[in-house]
């Protein structure tokens, strides 16, 4: 644990990928199976790591340290693990002599019972320096965060092992931490390590948003245009070994969406999107929410809101990959298999849109937004000569989303940040008029500059009339233009309507409270 902890602090305070990458992979180089594993499934998010909750922190430090003085720094400090490993009473207990490796820490906390796990995380930190503690409450809040991608860690590996980087993407994840035949293989001690045995899931290929001002290259001999719908990215996977429904992050999601699971095609690994489809309409992501994260739906779930793929690409079939050819070549063959009936009634091919210049693309964007109907997010641009690569190669696929929608909202609370913005007002909580009174419809924490984020941390704590734990309430005083997706009704919220991806587009210096939109020009918006 020592040396992760060192680890982390060091990542932490480092800025740019490549000192990063150099710090882990010396880390690597001197550090033994399994704590090495451990340490990089940790970083690249594959453990799910909530070993205990922030309010056994809470309760841990009340219990050693006067709680008026602990939430005074907390306020102060703004961030709990940061807090708690500062304000820790210090033990007389030598530390490097009695700190268990991370493997056993671990697997340690994975065995306690709910009544032994108390006792056991205070007796931890106390063997702890306040690095130690934090780097050490952070992985067990679930909370770590230190500038490194799942890429650029597996980046990492590679480069150690001296392998493609798509090797490690390959067997990433069909094979579980602390991946020691992984290291094996990369120190060139063992063979690669077979997979046939497994369904795997193999990274997706991404885009990078268009830049509207630079759309000459967009031609339709080069190009593909398809429309990008408001789902969820799947990976479809069917072999001799069983059928799986991967989320675009790996997750098996099989068992939320049952009527799919077995609805693929034989021998093949297919990228599409789910959505709700009643009939031949498809529904809204807000539909989609209701079948999301159930881990067993019921049968009116399915009936109420059923579901298909609509699939973009052919990965692989018949246990050939095809991610070295073409798209043109991969989409021939797609094609060819839904002529042919060798696709489920639950999958649709994701049709090309005809077009004969990168104006005809615009306005099809343009006219999305004026359309209320959330089938469409925008449009996908492809290229014909791309191969399929993980991760988000430059100049091969393009994201071209229709423009948001704008509301003016008063500012109404104010939270502090984590991490960074531990010390600033970001969060914010915003609502707009009905009759006299606001109502809150939302919340947004980024879409400011630093500047910007400097301006309104000054306003709210200038402005503030109202203390609620870490939330200050304001004076209905400020405007913020809040960009948006899209707008659904919803019982969960007092307004009765939430919003998709709020996020701040600009605050309005200029505008006065009373001059910020109201909850009938919001309802207008809804489909």
């Amino acid at each position: 644990m020592i040396e992760f902890a060192e680890l982390v602090h060091r990542l932490f305070f480092t800025s740019g990928n490549l000192a990063k990458a150099r710090i882990l992979r010396a880390y690597i180089e001197k550090t033994p199976d399994p704590d090495r594993g451990w340490a990089i499934a940790i970083l690249s998010g594959r453990l799910d790591l909530t070993l205990f909750k922030r309010s056994l922190i809470n309760q841990l430090i009340k219990s050693r340290v006067d709680p008026y003085l602990f939430d005074l720094c907390y306020d102060y400090v703004g961030e709990l693990s940061e807090t708690v490993a500062l304000l820790w009473p210090t033990s007389n207990r030598e530390t490097k002599s009695k700190l268990p490796s991370l493997t056993t820490i671990l697997a340690t906390l994975e065995s306690c019972s709910k009544a032994e796990i108390e006792e056991c995380v205070g007796n931890l930190l106390d063997q702890m320096s306040p690095q130690q503690r934090w780097a050490f409450l952070k992985i067990g809040t679930g909370g770590l965060r230190v500038g490194m991608s799942a890429r650029s860690v597996k980046g990492v590996l590679a480069a150690f092992g001296k392998v493609d980087l798509d090797e490690i993407e390959q067997l990433w994840h069909a094979i579980e931490a602390p991946f020691e035949e992984l290291f094996e293989w990369l120190s060139g001690k063992t063979a690669k390590p077979d997979i046939s045995g497994k369904l795997s899931f193999t990274p997706l290929m991404l885009a990078h948003p268009v830049d509207v001002k630079s759309l000459d290259f967009i031609n339709p001999k080069e190009w593909f245009a398809e429309w990008k719908y408001d789902g969820i990215r799947v990976q479809l996977v069917n072999s001799e070994k069983g059928s799986a429904i991967f989320s675009r992050s790996g997750e098996n999601i099989s068992a939320s969406f049952p009527e799919l699971s077995k609805e693929t095609t034989d021998n093949s690994i297919l990228d599409g999107e789910l959505v709700v489809m009643r009939g031949k309409e498809i529904g809204s992501f807000n539909d989609l929410q209701k079948r999301l994260n159930k881990q067993k739906p019921t049968k009116k779930d399915i009936e109420n809101y059923p579901t298909i793929v609509i699939v973009y690409d052919l990965i692989s079939y018949r246990e050939k990959s095809f991610r070295k050819k073409t798209l043109r070549e991969r989409r021939s063959l797609l094609e060819s298999l839904f002529k042919t009936g060798k696709t489920s009634c639950k999958l649709i091919l994701s049709p090309t849109i005809p077009f004969k210049d990168s104006q005809e693309l615009r306005d099809l964007v343009d006219g999305l937004r004026l359309n209320r109907e959330n089938k469409y997010e925008g449009l996908m641009i492809k290229k014909k000569a791309s191969e399929y690569v993980s991760g988000r190669p430059k100049g091969e696929w393009f994201k071209w989303k229709k423009e948001p929608h704008l509301v003016d909202a008063v500012l109404m609370y104010a939270q502090r940040g984590h991490g960074k913005r531990s010390s600033f007002y970001s969060d914010y909580t915003f609502g707009v008029w009905e009759e006299n009174n606001l109502l809150p419809i939302g919340k947004a924490y980024f879409g400011f500059t630093d500047a910007e984020l400097g301006l309104l941390d000054k306003w709210v704590r200038n402005n503030t009339v109202e203390r609620f734990g870490p939330v200050r309430g304001v004076k209905p005083g400020l405007v913020i233009e809040i960009a948006f997706d899209s707008i659904h009704l919803s019982k969960r919220h007092k307004s009765g309507v939430a919003l998709r991806f709020p996020r701040v587009h600009r605050i309005r210096w200029d505008k006065t409270a009373k001059e910020a939109d109201t909850m009938a020009t919001l309802k207008g918006l809804l489909a």
